[in-house]
């Protein structure tokens, strides 16, 4: 067995090490969400801190880890006999991100059930994990069926397997820790909100503590053995504070003063809901005991606040976490039982006073309405004094609310909330032979399959005689995730900023409708000579839009080499992930300069997405009373359709999504 990394030996981390700490001493906390760049401990904390948890007393052969103590009277495998327990160690289970649903909440033997009644289960993860760690590792790249089945059981205490009226129920309490990088993707807010705390991590940048990380890594794997003897003192102290704290945890008093303070700060930071102040107050709780003392303490509550507040105040994906701690100081004095005071004096500060609070609405940028486009190099107009030389980058216009562009036709790609896909969760729409294990029986099929062979099978009683031939697969049909992947012109033609800044927060309305339907997002910029993949596709929405915020203008428009490289990075995406459809959505007014033929070139370029019959728009950025009409050509090549930026608000796109799915279609 491995020897894992002792807790006590990772150096820095200091909130992440608390709030591991907190769940261990009560679970009720609710678990750990830690976000983060690769390469700091996140991994090696949790994992480490199994090795801290009392022993768990469980009944002798029991699967379901049950507590001689207080046996789940619903245990599948019992009823138990009182009688003296065994103790084990406290289990950490990780959870891959490719489980499959039986694999997490356990299986029921279908065949069985059917034809002899009989509930033959086989426990899954969540049975393993009960009174233990249960780690989920990316738990941002987890499929969403998953994520709510573990965030339910985490909330009940329980699991349910339910198939075709066969019904099994387990206990399952256990820490549950995520870990993610958010440059990877987010999860759902209502996701969010279901782990009790959130720590954000990153390395440290201090030379010192950079080399003792260093140093220790090193030790370790050289001789993991004798480095966790050198801990072994501080991981026999830390874990005896642990149950001296849990022994003590019933004694803390939670005051009529910290519950005011609780209350106060959930609603001057306007979370939503009531579980911010439930999960606060069991987060000050814990840290009193932890301190060893049996009263909360405004330090308690400001330190729960800092831990379970942050993410789940933000209100758009593109927000970053955070607690603006002047405010969360102000809060808890005004509401501190030590001083009321009869005339409250809050100290209000401006409009962004002390770099807190939200920043003020920009808007659209409007001081450059009247700057007049001149000719630059290649007859491109660009603005004044731009010449062909690279523009600072314009902020993007207000976001509005767009509807949904699908891409035709029904796939079998991730699920997501974009386009028709056959998926294992949906509604059902027919029935098939399984495709290896069954796992959504349809029944009405099933029956029918078997029943005109029972004489032949020698039925003589009311059951059934099924055999796995009969068996029949719901066949189901939900929504799939796609890749959008955005080709943006970054040339002289968009650098009016006025314009760029439309354009950006045309772009920025379509990111935000990506993020919310769960698809994998890519931004290809042209200007100059060349095309550049400004972001590899990613689920990071926040990261393409910080990439598109900084995108800088100027140069030809070498549109055939944006088409290119678009068709590039999608024939490498297909071999990554073959499932997942695409939609293009090229940004642009058409124009085409710079080499020979650049017009023509653009369109065989084009061609290449219509013989393919990849799914694509074209965002007619064309302005001017003088219009050439580009755009449109364009998107008659590319076997799609144009539409302008007015016509991408939500009222617009409804006979968009129409006339995508139609082209398509002729095409096909």
């Amino acid at each position: 067995m491995t020897t894992p990394f002792p807790f006590t030996a990772v150096v820095g981390q200091d909130d992440l090490r608390l709030a591991l700490l907190l769940n261990a001493v009560s679970p009720a906390v609710g678990g750990v969400l830690v976000r983060g760049e690769k390469g700091t401990a996140k991994s090696t904390a949790v994992r480490a801190l199994s090795a801290l948890l009392p022993a768990v007393a469980v009944v002798p052969g029991c699967r379901f880890s049950c507590d001689p103590a207080a046996p789940d009277p619903s245990c599948p495998d019992g009823p138990h006999e009182p009688g003296p327990g065994a103790h084990r160690p406290a289990r950490m289970v990780e959870l891959p991100v490719g489980a499959s649903e039986d694999r997490l909440v356990g299986a029921l033997d279908i065949e069985r059930a059917l034809a002899e009644g009989v509930k033959a289960f086989e426990p899954g993860l969540l049975a393993d994990a009960h009174r233990g760690i249960l780690y989920v590792d990316e738990v941002n790249l987890l499929h969403d069926h998953l994520v709510d089945l573990l965030l339910d059981a985490a909330a009940m205490g329980a699991s349910y397997v339910e198939r075709e009226g066969v019904s099994v129920r387990h206990a399952a309490r256990f820490l549950l820790v995520g870990t993610m990088n958010p440059e990877e993707g987010e999860l759902r807010p209502q996701l969010l909100d279901r782990f009790g705390l959130t720590v954000e991590v990153a390395a440290s940048r201090e030379p010192d503590q950079r080399v003792e990380v260093v140093r220790r890594r090193l030790a370790y794997d050289d001789d993991p053995a004798s480095f966790a003897a050198r801990w072994a003192g501080e991981e026999a102290a830390v874990r005896q504070r642990i149950v001296a704290a849990r022994e003590l945890l019933p004694q803390v008093r939670l005051g009529d003063g910290a519950l005011r303070q609780i209350a106060a700060t959930c609603a001057a930071f306007e979370v939503d809901g009531m579980r911010a102040d439930i999960v606060m107050a069991r987060t000050a709780t814990a840290l009193a005991a932890w301190a060893g003392r049996t009263d909360v303490l405004a330090e308690d509550v400001r330190q729960a606040a800092l831990l379970a507040l942050p993410h789940r105040r933000r209100r758009n994906p593109f927000d970053a976490p955070g607690l603006d701690e002047d405010k969360l100081d102000r809060t808890l004095e005004e509401f501190s039982g030590e001083s009321p005071d009869d005339d409250p004096d809050p100290d209000p500060e401006g409009p962004g006073g002390g770099g807190g609070g939200p920043a003020p609405d920009a808007g659209p940028q409007g001081g450059d309405t009247g700057a007049r486009p001149e000719e630059g190099d290649g007859g491109e107009p660009q603005p004044s004094g731009a010449g062909t030389g690279e523009q600072p980058a314009a902020r993007a216009a207000e976001p509005f609310r767009t509807k949904a562009l699908s891409v035709p036709g029904i796939g079998e790609g991730a699920a997501g909330r974009r386009s028709r896909a056959r998926t294992e969760h949906g509604r059902t729409t027919g029935a098939r032979r399984p495709r290896g294990a069954l796992t959504k029986l349809h029944l009405a099929a099933t029956v029918q399959a078997a029943a005109p062979h029972q004489r032949a099978r020698g039925r003589s009683g009311p059951g059934l005689v099924i055999r796995r031939d009969d068996l029949r697969q719901a066949a189901r049909e939900g929504r799939e995730g796609n890749l959008v992947l955005f080709v943006v012109d970054a040339s002289g033609s968009m650098a009016a900023r006025q314009r760029i800044s439309a354009v950006k927060g045309a772009v920025l309305s379509l990111l935000l409708d990506a993020y919310q339907r769960r698809d994998k997002v890519g931004l290809v910029t042209f200007r100059g000579s060349a095309a550049d993949v400004a972001l590899p596709p990613t689920s990071s929405v926040d990261a393409a839009a910080a990439r598109l915020e900084s995108l800088p203008t100027g140069g030809r428009t070498p549109l055939a080499a944006g088409l290119l490289k678009a068709h590039e990075v999608l024939r490498v995406e297909r071999l990554r992930d073959p499932a997942r459809r695409a939609l293009v959505v090229v940004v642009t007014d058409g124009r085409a300069t710079g080499g020979p033929e650049p017009v023509a070139l653009a369109g065989r370029a084009a061609r290449l997405f219509a013989a393919e019959q990849v799914a694509s728009v074209v965002v007619d950025c064309e302005s001017g009373p003088v219009r050439l009409g580009l755009a449109g050509q364009l998107a008659t090549e590319l076997g799609g359709t144009a539409v302008t930026l007015d016509e991408l608000r939500a009222d617009a796109i409804a006979g968009l999504v129409k006339d995508v799915q139609g082209t398509s279609r002729r095409a096909a």
